[in-house]
């Protein structure tokens, strides 16, 4: 248990280190680190997701993809699994972003169960971001789009955590008009 504790710990503060100077699109600019820890409370207390390297991968999921991280880095300090699931979630940078989101939504049906529990949170999160906190420079027609692209990638994930699902239907269900 307190090895357990240590370890997510430890992943809290690299995250936090890592996306230090990194802030939301929204118009307060919100610290980005908000939003791998939304991540994880909707795994433990939406989902009751109690696997700590599940929580560590998805404190850690936009390390590597959004920050100098390499995969390497993360598998020294967290083990391979973590940096495996990590891994599993990372989008190619050096692709255009048609191209990206294009790729998340045909790779999603061949994740990994611990891999699909992240991709259907971050969703989750991102989607209720856009309803509250909406990217300052998204017109409501970049925000609809975004919540089919989601719908989407959900669907690829479909059959892995019920509860979580409904918790995305409902975000969903939020979609602008």
């Amino acid at each position: 248990m307190k090895g357990d504790l240590t370890l997510l710990l430890k992943a809290l503060a690299f995250a936090a280190h890592k996306h230090r100077d990194q802030r939301r699109k929204d118009a307060q600019a919100s610290p980005y680190i908000n939003h791998p820890i939304a991540l994880a409370d909707v795994l433990v207390n939406e989902g009751g997701v109690t696997d700590v390297e599940v929580l560590c991968a998805a404190l850690l999921h936009d390390t590597v993809e959004d920050t100098a991280t390499t995969h390497e880095e993360l598998a020294n300090a967290f083990g391979s699994r973590i940096a495996r699931i990590v891994g599993e979630v990372t989008d190619d940078k050096s692709l255009p972003p048609a191209e990206r989101k294009r790729l998340q939504v045909e790779h999603a049906p061949r994740l990994s169960q611990e891999a699909k529990l992240i991709k259907l949170a971050d969703k989750i999160c991102n989607l209720r971001d856009i309803v509250v906190r909406p990217p300052a420079k998204w017109d409501v027609q970049r925000r609809r789009e975004y919540f089919d692209w989601a719908k989407r990638v959900v669907g690829g994930v479909r059959g892995v955590h019920p509860r979580l699902e409904a918790a995305f239907d409902e975000a969903y269900s939020r979609r602008p008009s």
